[in-house]
């Protein structure tokens, strides 16, 4: 088999959508994400933090400075310190606060959608790596290997990528690339759209019934692009599924659920949360469900949101996992997003897995522990990486 073909990961190593540039998102970063919709807490109210002395207190504090310091104070700015000093002083790693830049940074990566016209390039010499289908760029005629030279007519060859990037997205309305192919000039005419960010990779694996399928982030519309790929895998005689979850630092709890729920039966746990020793279960409320053998791979870089997948199908499904002890983050955060757009996120909850177990700080322990295989030269050197945990995988399910 090809083994490059085995594991592209998705990995949208500079994706654009000639679009939103989408960061990798750490375990940290993302993890296991529910809103609040902003109330203000769980049994606090307004009345009460007005006869909270200590509160009144930092109040004073603060109006003393904005009134008596010898020079100008940026007020955002001072309580930006304020609240970042409050989620460092809890010491939990995944309570933070993030800025507006930040907070957009991580819905726009988060929110599944995009607006550009649906090509990644490459970073160093603006190249069209892939062009994605029913898009602006595919209708328009785009080919991988083509190189932007030319943006409305002006020379884009001095621009570097994120200079062509931002042109492209910051245009309404129609414009016109100018594409070197070959020894010739093309030049096509396109219209931004909203378009969905792919999250996912899939195959069939040659000379086999098991399909392949790659997620990469648990985005808003995430279990959408997972319900078209299995109904295409399924089309193509699909008997059996290899579901990759390596890397995926994990992203929205709904999509998780979301996710699980096109696979579980109906009344089939997802997952528990545990608040002040008070445990609330989620179980699968649709009618949906799959029956052919499923294998997870997971490594030490599989978190949050997608341990909360692995461990459904593990324990509710009857999934088969292979690869890595995963990373080993059992908590949920909820996010509150202020005024001028910046956000804190802050641990409110366990998940636990349908039998029970938090993972938190051990990992899901797969059924079948590989490593994959580094390869070097006489000296020592890398010279590539054999793909034994999607080896192990294609084994199982094909013994």
């Amino acid at each position: 088999m090809n083994k490059e073909k085995n594991y592209k990961g998705f990995n949208l190593a500079w994706v654009i959508g000639i679009v939103i540039v989408t960061s990798i998102i750490s375990a940290i970063t993302t993890g296991v994400i529910v809103y609040n919709n902003n109330k203000l807490s769980y049994d606090i109210s307004y009345g009460d933090l007005s006869n909270d002395k200590d509160l009144n207190e930092f109040l004073t504090v603060y109006a003393s400075i904005l009134s008596d310091y010898y020079e100008d104070i940026d007020k955002g700015a001072l309580l930006d310190k304020a609240i970042a000093g409050m989620m460092d002083y809890l010491g939990d790693d995944y309570t933070t606060y993030l800025d507006d830049e930040s907070t957009s940074e991580l819905f726009d990566s988060l929110s599944g959608q995009y607006t550009g016209i649906g090509v990644s390039i490459n970073n160093s010499d603006k190249t069209i790596v892939e062009v994605f289908d029913d898009t602006p760029a595919e209708r328009a005629g785009i080919k991988p290997g083509d190189i932007i030279v030319g943006f409305n007519d002006t020379d884009a060859r001095p621009l570097s990528a994120d200079e062509v990037v931002s042109l492209i997205k910051n245009t309404t309305g129609e414009f016109k690339l100018q594409l070197q192919r070959g020894d010739d000039i093309v030049e096509v005419t396109l219209k931004n759209e909203l378009l969905i960010t792919p999250n996912i990779d899939y195959y069939m694996i040659d000379n086999t019934k098991t399909g392949y399928l790659y997620m990469e982030t648990f985005s808003n519309t995430l279990a959408t692009q997972v319900k078209d790929a299995l109904a295409e895998l399924e089309s193509e005689g699909m008997t059996s599924l290899i579901i990759d979850l390596r890397n995926n630092t994990g992203g929205y709890l709904t999509a998780a659920t979301d996710v699980a729920s096109i696979f579980l039966e109906k009344g089939k746990r997802i997952y528990s949360l545990e608040y002040q020793d008070e445990v609330t279960n989620y179980n699968d409320k649709t009618r949906e469900h799959k029956e052919y053998e499923i294998v997870v791979i997971i490594n030490e870089n599989t978190a949050s949101a997608s341990e909360i997948l692995a461990a459904a199908l593990k324990e509710s499904y009857g999934a088969t996992i292979v690869g890595a002890t995963s990373f080993g983050k059992g908590k949920v955060q909820q996010t509150m997003q202020l005024d001028d757009g910046s956000m804190v996120k802050y641990t409110s909850a366990y998940w636990l897995t349908p039998s029970g177990t938090c993972i938190d700080n051990t990992g899901i322990v797969p059924d079948y522990q590989v490593m994959n295989q580094i390869l070097t030269d006489e000296s020592g050197n890398t010279t590539g990486t054999v793909d034994s945990q999607l080896d192990k995988a294609i084994e199982v399910l094909n013994k």
